[in-house]
């Protein structure tokens, strides 16, 4: 057979491949590769788990975050107003403190405070005027309040108002809505003045608004870091007017002075404020978990304090008959009254106490201080009459407002005959305090918002206030 003939291509090729067969017999590679297939794992044998070994930790660890869903833990109601929380609902307990984002502590320059639109310096001056006006001094106090209210002319003009009064008769002009302050509104009242048809409101962020009824311009001031919860205006000096707030603060804002003078601080949350009609040198007010303490102005410090109630006071009202009676509301699920006048060892004795099963929002007397109205998240409204409130009754009411909307507190009229308090379709219900049941509701299509808390001018029959979670005060009026 003829020997093929091999290509010069076909030759080096053969050639380089002897040569890389020379080489790999030189450096072992089959036979290490044939070892290394010997020892691989055949299919349906359990392989070796090599573990590797654990590093140290360091110094900082790594912080994995998780919602408070995940951790079980209930949403966190920082922001929210405190009284606007249903917190017996997490832990049956209220907050004994608000932290707020900045305390400013001492006086502060209303200048400073200001946050309206226009210049302030017209209504700065108009206060001081009214204040002149007003002005008495507090041992005068008690005969003006006498005189305003217990002489026989004025007693005879304002049940001559009240007989001539009809439900039917309110009603809500356009021009009387304004939006006061910015968000939620926690407290509203009417300057205490016959001359005068001014409101000053306070909302969740520590503002307060000032507002001539009818009058389009509004003043607004930023004296606190936290939810308003109390707004007193003197009677005697309508140029003065204390405020509280969840953040521990007790203001006094003094037109005269152009200031926002800090009156106490505490550690504690502060829930309410209140005073007697006939008391001007003594303030009383919510502090923490159920305490009432008395602030005396006189002596720069407090004179008393009692750990009323297992959980935050919401209310102090006192008797207008009788000013040592006063009555106090407590999520704790109870309202009572009291004689500040009688301790025993340090400590008050509850004269009556009136049970709910849920938060006692509000407990107010009467005008005539022979009944009480109670306000609960249980949905109900209690009122109890008698020598010593003996005659109970209660009528249901949803008072479910929920996070966003102020609780609401239902409020004595001008006489002893109805109760207003709003309801969750946009209206205000009247109850009728002998019929104990709801007789009529204020309607209106300018509502846009839902009122929660309300205020009856003190000197005008028929002008009542409703102010709501959106910063809107509505005043009706009677025609």
């Amino acid at each position: 057979m003829a020997t093929q003939q091999v290509s010069e291509y076909e030759r080096k090729r053969l050639d380089n491949i002897r040569r890389n067969d020379e080489m790999m017999a030189a450096l072992k590679l089959r036979s290490k590769a044939t070892e290394l297939l010997s020892k691989r794992p055949r299919v349906g044998t359990k392989s070796h788990i090599v573990k590797s070994e654990k590093k140290p930790k360091t110094e900082t660890p790594v912080v994995i975050r998780r919602s408070l869903r995940t951790r079980g833990i209930p949403p966190d109601s920082k922001g929210l107003d405190a009284d606007a929380v249903d917190f017996n609902s997490l832990t049956n307990k209220s907050p004994t403190k608000i932290e707020p984002s900045v305390k400013s502590f001492g006086p502060l320059p209303m200048t400073d405070a200001y946050r309206g639109a226009c210049s302030d310096r017209s209504f700065v001056e108009a206060l001081v005027g009214m204040g002149n006006e007003e002005a008495q001094s507090p041992e005068q106090f008690g005969s003006c309040i006498e005189r305003e209210f217990f002489n026989d002319a004025s007693v005879e003009k304002r049940k001559g108002e009240i007989e001539a009064f009809k439900l039917e008769s309110l009603s809500l002009d356009p021009d009387n809505i304004a939006r006061v302050v910015p968000g939620r509104i926690t407290n509203v009242r009417f300057f205490p003045s016959s001359s005068v048809k001014m409101i000053v409101a306070g909302n969740k962020y520590g503002d307060i608004g000032f507002m001539n009824v009818g009058e389009s311009e509004v003043y607004l001031y930023h004296p606190h870091e936290a939810p308003i919860s109390g707004i007193l205006v003197q009677p005697h000096c309508l140029s003065k007017i204390y405020t509280s707030c969840y953040d521990g603060l007790v203001r006094l804002m003094d037109a005269e002075k152009e200031m926002f003078d800090l009156v106490f601080n505490s550690d504690e949350c502060i829930y309410t404020l209140s005073q007697p009609k006939n008391e001007a040198n003594c303030l009383y007010f919510g502090e923490g978990r159920g305490g009432l303490t008395i602030w005396d102005n006189r002596i720069g410090k407090c004179s008393s304090n009692w750990v009323l109630h297992e959980d935050r006071i919401n209310t102090i009202d006192f008797n207008c008959e009788n000013p040592h009676i006063v009555a106090t509301s407590s999520s704790d699920g109870t309202a009572c009254t009291w004689d500040l006048r009688y301790t025993d060892g340090g400590k008050l004795t509850a004269l009556k106490t009136f049970t709910h099963k849920r938060a006692v929002q509000s407990a107010y007397f009467s005008p005539s201080g022979c009944s009480l109205a109670t306000t609960s998240t249980d949905n109900t409204i209690g009122i109890y009459s008698g020598v010593n409130l003996e005659v109970a009754a209660t009528t249901y009411h949803n008072n479910q407002t929920g996070r966003w909307i102020s609780s609401f507190r239902a409020i004595w009229g001008w006489d002893d005959s109805y109760i207003f308090v709003g309801n969750m379709k946009r209206g205000v219900d009247v109850v009728s305090a002998v019929r104990r049941e709801t007789v009529m509701t204020l309607e209106s299509p300018h509502i846009s918002a839902i009122p929660c808390r309300f205020d009856a001018h003190p000197y005008e029959v028929g002008t009542l206030a409703g102010a709501t979670s959106g910063g809107q005060v509505y005043i009706w009026t009677s025609r």
